[in-house]
This record gives structure tokens, sequence and C-alpha cells, in this order.
């Protein structure tokens, strides 16, 4: 009986691992028709506003933001920065203020494979996909899902539909004082609206563009990316 039971554990966790492989491999190739956040907000605001547009018809000015904004080390590290954990550990510790010190890949993971939430199964689980895709996927790839499933603003998600809604304009126009401004969004876009930006906005929108400036072109990662 022991045998076979765990027989059947063994069966399953390495079937759980074929499954999780082949989703993201397919996912390397086409976009995620939903995610659980998508389904999510549509029961909260009655419908989403969302568009795929492939990363090449994205303003080069917004990849460059939301680094600047979310994960200077992108191209450097393989998913996770393990200084800026250590950090936000020790910040955690002396504050009530919960500081988060997630990567690109690790948002991406989160927000294309798992649910809202904060359990240690699903950072588990988040810390196993950013693993598959960093392996799998090219780091064009993970910024280009990034772009269009992050939410960008209450029922919104990708950068697509505000820059249509907010700018009345497609992505692939949008100047770098717009691509800051969207990218200013993402720590809380349910609280922030880049249709109508406050003035913390517009302050966080003036440090985006300042830490553009100092991180340059992307142009050579992205190029050695498309070479691999």
């Amino acid at each position: 009986m022991i045998r076979r039971i765990a027989g059947i554990l063994a069966a399953t966790v390495l079937w759980s691992v074929v499954v999780c492989v082949l989703w993201v491999v397919l996912l390397r190739f086409v976009p995620p028709p939903v995610t659980w956040e998508m389904a999510d907000q549509v029961g909260e605001q009655d419908g989403i506003a969302r568009k795929w547009v492939p990363l090449d018809a994205i303003s080069p000015a917004m990849p460059l933001a939301v680094i600047a904004a979310e994960d200077q080390l992108f191209f450097e590290h393989h998913g996770f920065d393990i200084e800026a954990m250590r950090k936000a550990m020790d910040h955690n510790e002396r504050s009530k203020k919960v500081r988060g010190a997630s990567t690109i890949s690790q948002q991406t993971a989160k927000n294309v494979f798992l649910w809202p939430g904060r359990t240690y199964v699903r950072k588990g689980l988040e810390a196993w996909f950013t693993v598959l895709i960093e392996a799998i996927w090219s780091k064009e790839r993970i910024l280009e899902m990034y772009l269009n499933v992050a939410e960008t603003g209450r029922g919104r998600f990708g950068v697509e539909a505000t820059a249509r809604q907010c700018f009345r304009k497609p992505a692939s126009t949008l100047s770098r004082e717009q691509a800051a401004l969207i990218a200013a969004v993402l720590p809380s876009p349910r609280r922030f609206d880049a249709c109508k930006p406050s003035a913390y906005m517009r302050r966080r929108q003036a440090w985006v563009l300042r830490q553009m400036g100092q991180l340059g072109d992307l142009t050579a990662p992205m190029a050695g990316q498309r070479a691999k």
C-alpha cells in the first residue's frame, strides 16, 4: 500500500512538471487567452480593456520605462534579484509598510500563470514558474508578455489599452513622458490612473524619467536577445 501511494505521488509530481513545462513552452509562441487577474476584473468591472501587441509594435520608451521603474537589473539576473530581496526583508522587519522585491520575471510569472493573493503556496509556484520562463523564454519574450498582461489601470491590461484610453494613440507612438507615466501606475494600478495623474504620480513619473536617462538605450541587450 505504501509503495502504491508513493508511486501515485511520484506520477502526479512528474505529470505536473511535464504539464507546467509544456504550458510555458506553448506560451513562448502564443499569447495567453486570459489570466486569473483578468477573469477577476471582469466580475468587478463588467468587462476589461485589453489588446495584445507584439514588442516591436510598442514604443522603445515603454520597456525602458518599466525596467527603470520596476527592475533595473532585468538583463543581468536570472529571474531573482537576491540583493533587492535581502534589502526588502531588512526593511520589512523594521517597518509596517511592506516593500516588495519582485523582478519583472517574477511579476510576469505571477500575472500569467497564477491567481491573485499572498500565500506561501502561491509564492512557491511563482518561483517555480519564474525559473521556467527564464529557462524557456528569452528576456525579450518576458518583456513582451509583461507589457501585454500587466494591469495598467482599473479594468485595463497591457500598455496598448492604456495608451489608447488615456492618450488616444497606439503604444507604438508613446513618448518617453507617457511611457514613464504608465510605468508610474504599475505598483498600484487600481489606485492610480494614467488618464488622471495625481501630483504624486507626476513626481514618480519624473523619477522614472531620470532613471530612464541613467539607464540609456536598451537596443544592445534586446538585440542580443534576438540573436539567441
